[in-house]
């Protein structure tokens, strides 16, 4: 059975802060499939994957994302 895992995408903001886009479950084959991507789109907002941590106090897997800009 897979329980998945909370994942939490903080925002990058331009003056350096974070800003929390959202906190969901996501299953093991979201989370596998974060090896082979690049870009994550939420809320129709395309954001790049800057990186990860593993909080093991929590159990939560946090992504640090920074919008892209499409002009």
């Amino acid at each position: 059975m897979d329980n998945g895992m909370n994942v939490i995408l903080f925002e990058k903001m331009p003056e350096g802060g974070l800003r929390v886009i959202e906190e969901r479950s996501w299953s093991m084959n979201m989370i596998a499939a974060l090896e082979h991507v690049n870009y994550i789109v939420v809320g129709s907002v395309e954001y790049e994957t800057v990186e990860g941590r593993l909080n093991v106090d929590e159990g939560k897997l946090e992504l640090l994302l920074v919008p892209m800009h499409n002009e």
